[in-house]
């Protein structure tokens, strides 16, 4: 894995993973400044396998990897919910979408959708109207075509924002 440089620009990739839909949005930080690089989402057709949903997920995301060439990836922790069989199957688009990253060497940091929240918004419990109302003004050149994508920029913005603790963590206990 690359190690988490502190200083100069670094392009981040957040990545918002989901069976139906993985979202993916790309930014430059340099310190407290964003720029917003693109983003979009994988939607492999809902009648595929499993297996074949997971492999386009993987083979959309290596594309996009490829054509932005990110330095550091961030993914949001799964959500648990009452629903067993759900939480699992996002589970393993989880880790498609962790795994697509550190092929390329990247490293993968990841997020719980509070922190998500309470950094791009200030409150830990935001609604999704208030995610993309923050976006516009932090990235006003980004119109993310969905939800996931919007969700994957507000990702890149938060491991933007912690990364140098991060790298700091990291350094610390020797990675």
């Amino acid at each position: 894995m690359t190690a988490l440089p502190i200083r100069g620009p670094v392009r981040i990739i957040g990545i918002d993973p989901g069976l139906r839909r993985t979202g993916w949005g790309v930014i430059e930080a340099e310190g407290n400044r964003l720029i917003y690089v693109a983003c979009g989402s994988v939607e492999p057709p809902d009648d595929l396998p499993l297996s074949s949903r997971l492999l386009a997920i993987h083979e959309g995301l290596a594309s996009v990897l490829s054509d932005h060439k990110p330095m550091e990836a961030a993914v949001e922790q799964t959500f648990v919910n009452k629903d067993g069989v759900a939480t699992l199957k996002l589970g393993q688009a989880r880790g498609v979408a962790m795994l697509a990253p550190a092929m390329f060497g990247i490293s993968v940091a990841e997020y719980a959708p509070n922190q998500v929240k309470k950094t791009v918004v200030g409150a830990g419990h935001a609604d999704k109207q208030q995610i993309a109302m923050m976006l516009k003004i932090l990235l006003p050149k980004a119109e993310p075509p969905s939800a996931d994508a919007a969700d994957a920029l507000a990702i890149a913005i938060t491991h933007a924002h912690h990364r140098q603790s991060t790298a700091l963590r990291l350094k610390v206990v020797g990675v």
